[in-house]
């Protein structure tokens, strides 16, 4: 797979050639690699349909946990579990796949915490990783 990246504030994002199917099943992998599990996933599609009878192109979130880093957080911080886990979104519009990943340090300037941002450097650093292995 290959794209291109861009960043904002709250996350970093990735448009890749591969599709839909074959990039989710590709961030599942590259997650685990990291030492992450999805312990969530919305089907945006599917609920929107369900919901509000509205067709969507596909889009899911995946809500991803590195147990090691979340249990660092929460001994610092125990109201951390607010701002967990980590999404990643795999989206297609106008014919290309998209994927983004949350910028942990965004998340953790909210609580001005020295010590849980260094965990979000890492987190961050892993995240980055599996966005540019796509």
């Amino acid at each position: 797979m290959s794209g291109t990246t861009s960043t904002n504030a709250y996350g970093i994002t990735r448009t890749v050639s591969a599709g839909y199917d074959e990039t989710v099943a590709r961030v599942r992998e590259l997650l685990k690699e990291e030492g992450f599990g999805v312990l969530t996933e919305i089907d945006v599609k599917r609920t929107l349909k369900e919901k509000l009878d509205q067709d969507v192109d596909p889009y899911v979130i995946l809500g991803a946990c590195n147990p090691n880093f979340a249990a660092r957080s929460l001994r610092i911080e125990p109201d951390i579990g607010l701002l967990l886990p980590c999404n990643i979104i795999v989206t297609q519009r106008a014919g290309a796949t998209h994927v983004g990943v949350v910028n942990p340090q965004s998340l953790v300037q909210i609580t001005s915490n020295a010590e849980l941002a260094e965990i979000a450097n890492e987190v961050d650093a892993r995240l980055r990783r599996v966005i540019e292995g796509l």
